[in-house]
């Protein structure tokens, strides 16, 4: 689809509109990437992929070219619109995406891996890889679901519950080093005050979502809708009788599982028990 463009003639997209202010900024300054990064503090080929869209950066290394462009906070404004957009997404995931991020409280059940919202660099990226996801599509989208984790920080997050099938702290990554920071990061989250943690063990028995991974989202309006998923396709849930059938499953599955403080000390026993990188 092409990119829709205003009376400005630049781009209405807001990944790329993000990449073509920095290419202008710059060239306006007269500047090279180079003379960017000295100026700066970050590497000249970082500079070059946020310019080429390959990437967004993080929120302090706009801050900083913020400050260097005098643009007022402009940037960091297109890179939070760039962040929270949608179409970097793959076609499936966008709608999801968008009721996502106007979800006033949230609940998630995880078969096999960590959520997304809680998923780390090293976890999200072997993960997608394993889709056979390479080059710049797969840092991509890294980076837009390590974006989507904006979502639970700020001054007013949402509520967010989530129950971990112990199968999610049993099937390590192949990188040892991440794994252990993906448990770590785990462990983390369930201290913050809006979010509610727990495992379900494996001695917990059968129940209702065995193979079926399920998200809840509780919109502006009240309504709740769902979105469920296996190995071989994603479904929204939007018929009220279809997702409160699931959310009694989810509600009869939550009385099985650890309180949330014995949860994270199950995690953080996971974490000791998982192999470190051997020395050399």
């Amino acid at each position: 689809m092409p990119q829709r463009r205003a009376i400005t003639g630049r781009s209405q997209e807001p990944r790329a509109r993000f990449a073509e202010e920095l290419r202008l900024l710059r060239h306006g300054r007269g500047v090279s990437l180079r003379g960017v990064a000295e100026a700066v503090g970050w590497d000249a080929s970082q500079f070059g992929k946020m310019e080429n869209g390959h990437t967004l950066g993080g929120p302090e290394i706009v801050e900083a070219l913020d400050q260097y462009y005098g643009t007022g906070g402009m940037l960091l404004t297109l890179w939070e619109l760039a962040v929270a957009d949608p179409t970097q997404f793959r076609e499936q995931y966008r709608r999801y995406m968008i009721l996502e991020a106007e979800a006033t409280s949230l609940w998630h059940y995880a078969v096999s891996a960590p959520p997304g919202l809680l998923q780390t660099a090293g976890y999200a990226r072997e993960a997608l890889a394993v889709g056979w996801l390479t080059g710049p599509e797969l840092e991509q989208q890294v980076e837009a679901r390590l974006g989507r984790r904006q979502l639970l920080e700020g001054e007013a997050p949402p509520p967010f519950r989530v129950i971990l099938s112990e199968a999610v702290l049993r099937t390590s990554l192949r990188d040892a080093a991440a794994w252990r920071e993906q448990l770590a990061h785990l462990a983390e989250m369930a201290e913050r005050a809006n979010i509610t943690l727990q495992v379900l063990p494996f001695n917990a028995g059968p129940h209702g979502l065995m193979n079926t991974a399920v998200m809840f989202l509780r919109l502006p309006n009240g309504r709740a809708v769902a979105y469920s998923e296996n190995d071989l396709r994603g479904e929204l849930v939007e018929e009220n009788g279809s997702v409160e059938l699931l959310q009694r499953r989810y509600d009869a599955m939550r009385d099985l599982a650890l309180p949330p403080a014995e949860s994270r000390e199950f995690i953080l026993r996971t974490l000791e028990e998982a192999p470190c990188e051997p020395s050399i």
